[in-house]
C-alpha cells in the first residue's frame, strides 16, 4: 500500500497473462461465486476514476468511499463479470484488467486489445463480450481461464454492447454515432458468429437489452430520441422522446433508468416508454448502472457518483475522483 492509502496493483515480467498471488489456484475460485448464484454480501459499487488510474469501491448503504483498487492508467469503462469480480477496460493503453473486490486487487490483465471499450457479461458461464472498437471486433474473454478465447470480425467500430438474457444473441452499435448495429449469435458463447446489421432511424449509441429479452433499447447519439425495437423481428414498437444524446440506458426490473449526461438528468420510463419522472444529476453524468435496489449515474466532469433510489429519486451526490467515467455493483463479505 503507497502512501496516499490505494492499494498497489500488482506487476510481474509479463503483464498480459495471470496476476495471481498463489498462480496455481483457478481464477474461478480466487473470484468467488458465479454471478447467478445467491449471494449474502454487502452490495459495493466500483467506480472507475480515470484520471487517476484506480477504481473506488463506495458502499451504497452509506454512499462513503470505502476503499481504492490501483490498477493500469486509464480505466475506463467497468462491468461485474460474477459476484465479487468485474471487468475494467483500458481504451488508450490496449488493455483489459479483471479486479477482484473481496481482496482489493487487479487479478488479471490482458494487453492482446487494440482500444477496448466496453463489455457485456454471460449470465451463467465466466466468459465476458469486449467490444474492440479499433481492430472491428468482439472479443471473448474466458474469465475462468484467464484469455482470449475468440475474435469475431464486425463490419464497424464496435462500442456500447448488450446480451440477451438467456445468452443467446448480443447487440453492438458500430461507433459512437453509429449508422448500422451489429447482431451475433451467441449460442455457441466460446465462439459467437456475427450474422447480420440493422439500421437503426438515427445514430445510435447504447444498445440495451430488457430483461424479459423481447425488446432492446436503442439510444442515440446525436438526437432527442430512444427507438425501442422487438428483439425477435427487428421491428421498432416505439419511439420515446429523450434528453440530449447520447443517452445510456439500464434497467431495474421493469423500469428503464436513462441518463443524458449533456442534460444533467436521469429520465425513468416503465417497460412500455411511459415517462415515470426525471431528476437532474450533475453535468458529465452519462453512464448509468443498476444494482442492489439503486441507480449509479458517475459524472465524467464533474468526478461525482449520483445515488438513485428503486424510484428514480437522487439519494446522494458524492464527489469521488477527479472524473468518473463508468460503474457497476458487485458483492463483497
Amino acid at each position: 500500500m503507497d502512501l496516499t492509502g490505494i492499494p498497489t496493483r500488482t506487476t510481474g515480467m509479463d503483464r498480459r497473462r495471470f496476476l495471481l498471488a498463489a498462480a496455481s489456484v483457478p481464477l474461478s475460485l480466487a473470484l468467488g461465486s458465479r454471478l447467478a448464484t445467491a449471494s449474502p454480501f454487502a452490495p459495493v459499487a466500483l467506480v472507475t476514476a480515470d484520471l487517476e488510474s484506480h477504481v473506488v469501491l463506495l458502499d451504497l448503504g452509506s454512499a462513503r468511499v470505502v476503499g481504492r483498487i490501483r490498477t493500469a492508467p486509464g480505466p475506463r469503462s467497468i462491468e461485474r463479470v460474477a459476484t465479487d469480480a468485474a471487468l475494467v477496460a483500458h481504451t488508450q493503453h490496449g488493455l483489459v484488467s479483471i479486479l477482484d473486490a473481496r481482496e482489493r486487487a487487479v487479478r488479471l490483465e490482458l494487453g492482446e486489445f487494440s482500444a477496448p471499450r466496453y463489455t457485456a457479461a454471460h449470465p451463467v458461464r465466466l466468459l465476458a463480450y469486449v467490444t474492440d472498437s479499433a481492430a472491428q471486433e468482439v472479443v471473448t474473454v474466458d474469465v475462468d481461464g484467464g484469455r482470449i478465447a475468440w475474435r469475431t470480425r464486425v463490419p464497424g467500430h464496435a462500442r456500447h454492447v448488450s446480451l440477451s438474457p438467456d445468452g443467446s444473441t448480443l447487440w453492438t452499435s458500430l461507433g459512437s454515432k453509429a449508422e448500422q448495429i451489429a447482431l451475433l449469435d451467441v449460442r455457441k458463447p466460446l465462439r459467437p458468429r456475427f450474422v447480420t446489421t440493422i439500421e437503426p432511424p438515427f445514430l445510435a449509441h447504447d444498445v440495451v437489452f430488457a430483461p424479459s429479452g423481447m425488446h432492446v433499447w436503442v439510444t442515440s447519439g446525436a438526437g432527442h430520441r430512444i427507438a425501442v425495437y422487438r428483439a425477435d423481428t427487428h421491428e421498432i414498437v416505439h419511439v420515446l422522446a429523450a434528453d440530449r444524446a447520447p443517452q445510456h440506458v439500464a434497467f431495474a426490473g421493469e423500469l428503464a433508468f436513462v441518463a443524458s449526461g449533456d442534460d444533467g438528468s436521469v429520465r425513468i420510463h416503465r417497460s412500455n416508454g411511459d415517462l415515470v419522472r426525471r431528476d437532474e444529476v450533475p453535468l458529465g453524468s452519462y453512464n448509468v448502472t443498476v444494482g442492489a435496489r439503486h441507480a449509479l449515474t458517475p459524472s465524467l466532469s464533474r468526478g461525482t457518483v449520483s445515488v438513485l433510489d428503486a424510484t428514480g429519486r437522487v439519494r446522494v451526490v458524492r464527489r469521488i475522483s477527479r472524473a468518473a467515467h463508468d460503474a457497476c455493483v458487485v458483492s463483497i463479505p
